[in-house]
């Protein structure tokens, strides 16, 4: 049979009708091979699947796929990114650019949240925290209400669990090695021909970096460290310096209350016209320091966060103690208290709120044992003082003490629930 042609459109060639009948025919046999492929390859891929969450378990395949995607694009601000407190303390700013940090504050005094005040404990410290179990009882169901921050020389490395207070709190510190300082050192000293170029340049090194001396500006450094790392919480109000052998006299409410409602912060601040007071000023202070403004206090403190601004964003004062207040000039005891005179003297208290015992002479305070740790010790620290709080005469007087030893702490452990009531 001929086959009939159908004309199509003009300069177009004709189309074969049985071709495109038979076309038509074969059609929905390649769709269904297509189809039928398409089917095998899926059951292909669902056993793989099913094989691979069996043998490797479903959380690792999708922490693999999560890992792998790379979002285009970031989430919006919100207000929880601005006061939601750090979760990690590590971070690699320097202290330039951490107080640069820390004294970044809102002008508005009223806060868009509910925001529960906390009291900012910070150790500063050259190892180990020997009585931290007797801060771990002291703050035992009080969380949410302080922080904690320690500052320790980059050779001690904390070991604290996961379940502690103290765990993974301590701050970055550009407080070089000090047992490497001393190693190179020994290095040098011991070679009798010509020295390694290598340690001359590295003992050289070091010894321009800051290491937390006391009575040097170093040791003012690592204070302003502690109080810019503890500002970056919006939530901390209080600010409490310590040390490794300082322990509280009362319990947390009782402190932490007595905080709250003072209307001062707690440093000492006075005119010793003595030769360990007015005696160290140096008359290139001034014209930013006048002598009548020189002030003398203890290292320990406890300021709010208004004057915690201060300490930090201070560019003024700073080179002045830094380059004229070196000892017999001891910066640690003027340099904050004078500096907080001249600018807010009078939001404080003029006293500190850590007891120490001066009474054995030295340029120390008398260390305390276990063989001194009695019922009777702690009466004679708490019972008879008197002092001013809040323009009133008041009988508390001191929240924490110092300095004890590492041997003090069975005794503490054992009389703390009847003495200091925790």
């Amino acid at each position: 049979m001929q086959s009939r042609v159908v004309p199509l459109e003009e300069d177009k060639d004709p189309v074969v009708t049985n071709r495109t009948t038979n076309h038509s025919k074969a059609l929905p046999l390649r769709l269904f091979q297509i189809l039928m492929l398409f089917l095998a390859l899926c059951i292909a891929f669902s056993v793989i699947s099913i094989y691979t969450i069996r043998r490797f378990g479903i959380q690792s395949v999708v922490t693999t796929v999560k890992s792998s995607f790379q979002p285009c694009y970031e989430e919006p601000n919100s207000l929880q990114q601005w006061i939601r407190p750090p979760s990690n303390l590590i971070h690699t700013m320097s202290d330039k650019e951490l107080l640069w940090r820390a004294s970044i504050v809102p002008r508005r005094k009223k806060y868009p949240f509910r925001r529960v005040p906390k009291v900012a404990f910070m150790f500063l410290t050259k190892g180990p925290l020997p009585l931290a179990p007797l801060w771990e009882r002291f703050l035992k169901g009080h969380e949410g209400l302080f922080s904690i921050y320690v500052h320790s020389l980059p050779t001690f490395h904390a070991n604290f669990p996961p379940s502690s207070v103290f765990y993974q709190r301590q701050i970055p510190s550009q407080v070089f090695l000090l047992f490497l300082k001393n190693r190179l050192e020994g290095e040098v000293k011991s070679k009798t021909g010509a020295i390694d170029e290598y340690w001359r340049c590295m003992l050289g090194f070091i010894q321009k970096l800051k290491v937390s001396e006391w009575g040097r500006m170093s040791m003012c450094d690592a204070e302003r460290r502690l109080l810019a790392n503890a500002l970056l919480d919006i939530s901390n109000e209080w600010f409490i310096l310590l040390s490794e052998s300082c322990i509280p006299l009362y319990n947390f409410s009782v402190i932490y209350h007595y905080i709250l409602k003072s209307g001062y912060s707690f440093m000492g601040a006075f005119d010793d016209p003595g030769p360990y007071g007015r005696g160290r000023y140096n008359d290139n202070m001034a014209p930013e320091v006048d002598i009548a403004q020189w002030r003398k206090g203890s290292q320990w403190f406890e300021v709010n966060r208004k004057l915690a601004i201060y300490i930090v964003g201070d560019t003024t004062f700073y080179p002045k103690f830094e380059q004229f207040c070196r000892p017999a000039c001891y910066v640690d005891e003027h340099y904050f208290p004078t500096m907080l005179t001249i600018e807010a003297g009078n939001l404080l208290a003029n006293r500190s709120i850590t007891w120490v015992d001066w009474s054995r002479g030295g340029p120390h305070p008398a260390t305390f044992g276990r063989s001194d740790v009695t019922v009777e010790f702690f009466k004679r620290i708490v019972e008879g003082k008197n002092c001013t709080y809040n323009n009133h005469a008041s009988s508390i007087c001191f929240l924490f003490a110092r300095k004890f030893a590492p041997s003090a702490l069975e005794p503490l452990l054992q009389l703390s629930p009847k003495v200091l009531g925790f």
